[in-house]
């Protein structure tokens, strides 16, 4: 029993570390993924560089093989220390941990396989499940809550914005023709979307002073366009501060980095004694 009790205690200490913030241990675990997650993918971007990667491809990749080891012993912590492993195996930051972890590995088994290698980039995404310090929670907070919120608006826009495309994009195509480039709706479609958004590839363009007076009105309307996005987001995080700041200490709910030991669910209020996904006992 006194075996047991041990091994408790050091899964719930190697649990605490690795998936809180809210202790030192905890703080210093997550700064120094951040800085390992960092150097590798500036060494994703060295090797993509033929000179760089010719010189130093020895010095590459024996770093690479520090930080793909570090995290395959991280992966394999994680699924020691939280009771139900599959809640974190199949969730997003779980496949997202396996996808830029065995690239190395697989490369060195499957013959052509080193276009994996670029895969390992996706340990950047990582960044957001450590950001979620307490010093930053509040803050990331209310921006999903303000992108939740906007996303209904955000939707109609976008909507409306492909409706005057297909509108305008026929219309270039009645007015223009094939011999400007616009041999079919589609075409003049995706030049109507490439000038709305001000990209401007500069592929197609209209050759008739109709078709000009046509694309200059697009042009203005986009720069519009562009700000109407923003614009709804701001607003919806303009309210999430302002409720956040105004609300009164005590009907305000606050939420710290405590993970469940046993789903791994974070986001807890300081106040819960159980997890509110699988009620067990934090």
């Amino acid at each position: 029993m006194q075996i047991e009790k041990s091994d408790k205690g050091w899964k719930s200490k190697l649990h605490e570390i690795i998936y809180e913030a809210d202790t030192p241990m905890g703080k210093w675990f997550d700064i120094v993924l951040i800085f390992l997650i960092i150097i590798s993918v500036i060494l994703v971007m060295l090797e993509s560089i033929k000179d760089i990667d010719a010189k130093y491809h020895n010095i590459l990749l024996a770093l690479e093989w520090v930080i793909t080891i570090f995290f395959t012993i991280e992966y394999i912590a994680r699924i020691i220390c939280i009771k139900k492993p599959a809640h974190y195996i199949f969730s997003f930051y779980g496949i997202i941990d396996v996808l830029s972890t065995i690239p190395l590995y697989v490369s060195y088994i499957l013959a052509g396989s080193q276009v994996l290698l670029a895969i390992r980039a996706f340990r950047l995404l990582r960044v957001f499940r450590i950001l979620k310090l307490v010093r930053f929670l509040g803050e990331a907070s209310q921006l999903k809550n303000a992108l939740k919120a906007s996303r209904a608006k955000i939707t109609v826009f976008l909507f409306a914005v492909l409706i005057v495309s297909v509108i305008l994009g026929s219309l270039m195509y009645i007015v223009e023709g094939e011999e400007a480039g616009f041999t079919s709706i589609p075409i003049s479609i995706y030049w109507t979307i490439v000038t709305l958004t001000t990209v401007g590839y500069g592929d197609i363009a209209p050759i008739t002073p109709q078709g000009q007076a046509i694309a200059t009105i697009i042009m203005l309307v986009g720069y519009g366009i562009i700000a109407v996005p923003t614009g709804i987001v701001t607003v919806e995080f303009g309210k999430q501060t302002k409720n956040a700041t105004s609300a009164k200490e005590g009907t305000y709910v606050h939420v710290n980095t405590q993970a469940c030991t046993t789903c791994g669910k974070e986001g807890h209020r300081d106040d819960a004694s159980h997890c509110y996904n699988c009620g067990s006992k934090l």
